[in-house]
């Protein structure tokens, strides 16, 4: 197949706003998600605060129906899913879902659920645990159910690559519609924030506030300590141009290139990466047939944490060079924290939204510089900036990389 591949939907389940539009808004407006938690006990921990989403209601999105027995991440995703496919005015007929598929990125979605479930079969034994809940323990359940609740009958793919899942499924979406074996895709990200996940940064000592102070997302600021843990999900409607326009649909933001890289070396703190990133970078500009000049916004990757932050800076510096200096370079998780597997979906949210509607989303709680950290980044107040081409990237603490441009749509 021939022509640019687009996104014509976006759905969003966050905890700054539910829908594509209220996302958007709390994103220009500076909105942060975070409060106490609610969903588990905290007192053990000491940090006590994240991204929860308080006012999620999945039965007004998807209705009752079936509901009972999904977990978490499930009704958050499969909430994002039909809130994309309404943002699109796409109906899925009998005709269409045999070329429908869902990619789906997500890492830790079935912990809570696995945990849960072998709790009960250790304690009650295995004859008396729930047989409805077992479908939750698999980590493609959240993309199966997508396809059972909307009736796509095309290829159904789980991609797990941590902190890159959700551009990797991008990726992966946009692939199918290149080569003509899908006609659209709902593709993007989803994590839930239970115990489980919460505990195990909280040991890592990735946490922002572990030291006693109060916990701040401030990326690319010379006080972060660490990141705040949080949930959501992101999914987007692809397809090619011309079944975009044949169909009547409108189009929110053109998909332009990816890029995908390992750093072997990785070690958690990312003193030893910074070289897959660059690649990665590199091949997405590669394969949108831009050059580093070409970028005019960067959606980064930065999420408070004090090695992350450093090295994505310079890794800009390294892959466009002087153009870096001149262009704002923001991190939405300072607003929406770190959301894991479905951060680089969010961010592809967004850059829609950057390109949409003119405006550059700022990096909050920014007060204190780092010189280590000297880039735009767009300091508390959003920008109103016609936008044509924004990179977005990811990087995991333990070697994943990726990449994606997202550009303006113009017939």
């Amino acid at each position: 197949m021939q022509g640019r591949i687009v996104i014509s939907g976006a759905g969003v389940v966050s905890p700054i706003g539910i829908g594509r539009e209220p996302f958007w808004d709390g994103l220009f407006g500076g909105r942060t998600g975070f409060r106490p938690v609610t969903l588990f006990d905290t007192a053990p921990f000491r940090v006590r605060t994240a991204g929860e989403i308080t006012d999620f209601d999945p039965a007004a999105i998807l209705g009752k129906k079936g509901l009972r027995d999904l977990d978490r991440s499930t009704r958050l995703v499969c909430s994002a899913a039909k809130l994309a496919l309404d943002d699109a005015r796409l109906t899925m007929t009998d005709d269409a879902s045999g070329r429908a598929g869902v990619s789906i990125g997500t890492t830790f979605g079935s912990l809570h659920s696995i945990s849960q479930f072998d709790r009960s079969g250790l304690l009650e034994g295995p004859r008396l645990v729930n047989p409805s809940h077992f479908p939750n323990t698999v980590i493609n359940s959240p993309a199966s159910q997508i396809a059972i609740r909307l009736s796509m009958k095309g290829f159904n793919t789980t991609i797990s690559t941590g902190f890159c899942a959700g551009i990797d499924a991008l990726s992966y979406a946009a692939d199918f519609i290149r080569y003509g074996r899908a006609d659209t895709v709902l593709a993007g990200g989803v994590e839930e924030l239970c115990e489980e996940t919460f505990l195990l940064f909280h040991h890592l000592g990735f946490l922002s506030g572990m030291d006693g102070r109060e916990p701040a997302s401030r990326p690319f600021d010379a006080r972060r300590d660490g990141f705040l843990l949080s949930e959501g999900a992101a999914v987007l409607v692809l397809e090619s141009e011309e079944h975009a326009r044949a169909r009547g649909g409108d189009v929110l933001a053109v998909v332009k290139g990816f890029g995908n890289a390992f750093d072997p070396g990785a070690d958690g703190s990312f003193s030893h990466a910074g070289k897959g990133l660059r690649t990665a970078i590199e091949q997405a500009l590669r394969e949108s047939g831009l050059a580093a000049r070409d970028i005019e916004y960067v959606c980064a990757c930065a999420n408070s944490s004090p090695g992350l932050d450093r090295m994505e800076t310079q890794v800009i510096k390294d892959a466009l060079g002087d153009h870096s200096r001149s262009i704002p370079v923001s991190s939405i998780k300072s607003m929406i924290g770190e959301t894991y597997s479905a951060s680089g979906a969010l961010a592809a949210a967004a850059a829609a939204g950057v390109v949409r509607r003119g405006t550059v989303p700022p990096t909050v709680n920014y007060g204190e510089r780092d010189p280590a950290c000297d880039l735009d980044c767009v300091p508390n107040e959003a920008r109103r900036q016609r936008i044509r081409n924004v990179l977005v990237t990811a990087s995991d603490p333990y070697g994943q990389n990726a990449a994606m441009v997202v550009g303006a749509y113009e017939e």
